[in-house]
């Protein structure tokens, strides 16, 4: 039991890795005078192709097909505000700032879910409660805390700009995402995870479509670099990163300490962006106030998992649901 638990913690800090590579080669884009909106269109283009060839490995397509053909409606809409107003605000974001001062204000997406319990479900799930608002803004303030350590203590208008992209991104895509898996429990739909991201990815593929024509029009093709770190993010975020902590949260989902202990490694993203940022793209690294930050985002993340760790050992489905909330 104790040595699964450990191999579920290492592949969820493994997959930690992998979604650290998204700030960092948004960023690259970014840095070597690329532009972003290329980096994010070719992103989901690209991800859907390998999505494609994993879904054998992971039990094919499954009912997804009978199920878009009932309920078209909800899966575009909710895809779309998944993945699309998650993607184009998470990068056009990465001009504001090093990958780790998007990691980190990202972060706030361990939030997102319990605060829109109360809008999306009405049952017991729907509860909020004052310690969840507690360690909230806790990991608000280390989000602000950190802006304001990069900007020398004093926000100008595109900053905060930049804030609410990354804040809106952080919600966008589990509400996409808690809607989707609502949608299914009600329809009595049983999919697995690799399937759902492969039916919300393809769903919203046609706004990708749309997207990229207008960024042809407007920008011209992509350069390689472009194509090269879409790609990029698409393996290591969209594909990797997604299946290996899919596969740590199943393997101790009947664990609560242990799928907390998982989920708390997500707080390793800004670690490695910091390290990732630093070496190859010359980063400067956080001073003193947002390193402070930095620590309220991290201890926050912990406490929230330890939290959550709590709660579904009394109630199963917590886990359940805490084990299909990450991934894109």
């Amino acid at each position: 039991m104790r040595s699964t638990a450990l191999r579920a913690v290492a592949l969820a800090l493994l997959s930690a890795l992998f979604f650290t590579l998204t700030y960092v080669l948004n960023r690259a884009v970014v840095s070597s005078g690329g532009h972003w909106q290329w980096a994010v269109v070719g992103r989901y283009l690209i991800t859907l192709p390998l999505l494609a060839l994993v879904l054998p490995f992971q039990g094919g397509a499954g009912a997804f097909p009978a199920e878009l053909r009932r309920h078209p409606r909800p899966w575009f809409l909710w895809s779309s505000v998944g993945f699309v107003l998650f993607g184009v605000p998470l990068t056009w974001a990465a001009s504001s700032g090093p990958s780790w001062l998007i990691a980190g204000s990202f972060q706030s997406t361990v939030l997102a879910g319990p605060l829109l319990a109360p809008l999306i479900y009405r049952d017991h799930r729907g509860h909020l409660s004052l310690r969840t608002l507690a360690v909230g803004a806790l990991i608000v303030a280390g989000v602000l805390t950190l802006q304001l350590g990069h900007a020398h203590g004093s926000l100008d208008m595109n900053a905060w700009l930049a804030v609410g992209a990354v804040v809106f991104a952080a919600f966008a895509y589990p509400l996409g995402n808690r809607m989707i898996m609502l949608h299914l429990e009600r329809s009595g739909t049983q999919l697995s995870a690799v399937q759902r991201v492969f039916g919300m990815t393809l769903c919203s593929w046609p706004l990708w479509l749309v997207l990229a024509i207008v960024t042809w029009m407007t920008l011209g093709p992509p350069t390689g670099t472009e194509l090269l770190l879409a790609g990029g993010v698409a393996l290591s975020s969209g594909v990797v990163a997604t299946v290996l902590f899919f596969h740590a949260t199943a393997m101790v989902g009947r664990q609560p300490t242990a799928l907390a202990a998982v989920e708390a490694m997500q707080a390793a993203e800004l670690l490695f962006a910091t390290i990732i940022g630093l070496v190859f793209l010359h980063e400067a690294l956080p001073g003193p106030v947002a390193s402070l930050g930095a620590v309220a985002i991290v201890i926050g993340i912990v406490l929230f998992a330890w939290m959550s760790g709590r709660d579904s050992s009394t109630d199963p489905h917590v886990a359940d649901e805490a084990a299909t909330d990450r991934g894109a």
